[in-house]
């Protein structure tokens, strides 16, 4: 085999995305032949001997594997958790491990998609790949025509610019308003601060599609495997970015 740069090869393990392995690369838990690696060296997988946090790394065998996940309120999207909180590596046992595509923060819920295939999720969560997210977001009181206006007209978040972001009323009345947000790009708790950027609430929020993948009438827990032809119009779509 040739050399390999050690960020895509763990990606090709299984083990986290390109992304991730290169932050923990960063932080010193990958070793190579006995010495801490470096991020952009290249390894030899047949004969160099890695390691993560000082336990060897095994090339993940079989199939590459595709969930789609109705993540619950409550569950936080990582495959280890610090505090001790209920994850979404919990709930999902396919026989392989499998790791979450993006996050979905712990009082958010809806569509999350894990999968073993790290070139895939590199392709999906780069800048310059992501790909349409659609939430259906609840909001206390009657939202008005002003708020979405500036929802819509949002271009920057605590000194950071943002793309625009779609904005979209489902349907309101006195107590609650319901709001499809669709984000091209997906900052840290985006939609949470837009609407908090105008005095705004909310009760639920549940993300319904990410790029061509639908939740559709999937329950709170409920996981699958992608059906070929999902798991087609999502290369495609990620391909064309």
């Amino acid at each position: 085999m040739e050399s390999i740069k050690l960020q895509k090869y763990v990606a090709d393990c299984g083990l986290m995305s390109r992304r991730a392995a290169e932050k923990e690369i960063e932080a010193g838990f990958f070793a190579v032949n006995g010495v801490t690696a470096t991020l952009g060296m290249r390894i030899d997988p047949q004969n160099d001997g890695i390691t993560y946090k000082g336990k060897p790394l095994a090339q993940a065998k079989g199939r590459k594997v595709y969930i789609m996940l109705y993540k619950p309120k409550g569950i936080v999207t990582t495959m280890n958790d610090e505090k001790g909180r209920k994850s979404v590596k919990d709930i999902v046992d396919v026989g392989v491990r499998v790791y979450p595509v993006g996050r979905l923060d712990l009082n958010s819920e809806g569509l999350l998609l894990m999968t073993n295939d790290g070139e895939l999720t590199n392709m999906i969560t780069h800048p310059s790949g992501e790909i349409n997210k659609i939430y259906n977001v609840t909001i206390k009181g009657n939202v008005s025509n002003e708020a979405l206006d500036r929802m819509r007209a949002t271009r920057e978040l605590d000194g950071e610019k943002i793309a625009p972001v779609g904005v979209e009323l489902i349907s309101r009345n006195d107590t609650s308003s319901v709001v499809k947000f669709t984000l091209s790009e997906g900052k840290n708790r985006e939609i949470r601060r837009i609407c908090e950027s105008v005095g705004l609430n909310i009760s639920k929020l549940k993300r319904i599609a990410l790029g061509p993948l639908r939740l559709g009438n999937m329950k709170s827990g409920e996981y699958r495997e992608l059906t070929s032809s999902e798991l087609r119009a999502l290369k495609n779509a990620v391909s064309k970015k």
